[in-house]
């Protein structure tokens, strides 16, 4: 039989090889993974971040919107004249014939009468 060269030391040698390389090759590919999962979460930070500023932009237009709306109906709104002044005297013979023609009892005219005269 023939002994081969190195034998034992051989084969511990080779093993440390391939363990190592192994090793090495595990090691990159974990921070690769890591580098890849922060640069997804820095990703959605920034796509949270632009949509928290995209909807503060709209809420901030939509605000200047109704304001612009309400200054312009303001502007627009005609101005109500006064109210004119009431004949409590006039009013009162009104309602003193439409009682003496029938259209108004007795109560009716009673409550009419209190509310013109604010009672």
């Amino acid at each position: 039989m023939r002994r081969r060269r190195g034998g034992l030391v051989r084969v511990a040698a080779t093993t440390a090889v391939v363990a190592g390389t192994a090793g090495a090759v595990h090691g990159h590919q974990q921070k690769k993974a890591a580098g890849q999962q922060q640069a997804a979460a820095d990703q959605q930070e920034l796509a949270a971040y632009q949509a928290q500023e995209q909807q503060a932009a709209m809420e901030a237009a939509a605000a200047q919107a109704a304001a612009a709306a309400v200054a312009q109906q303001q502007a627009a709104a005609p101005v109500a004249p006064a109210a004119a002044p009431v004949d409590t005297a006039a009013e009162l013979q009104k309602l003193a014939q439409l009682q003496q023609q029938g259209i108004l009892t007795p109560e009716e005219f009673a409550a009419a009468k209190a509310k013109l005269l604010g009672i």
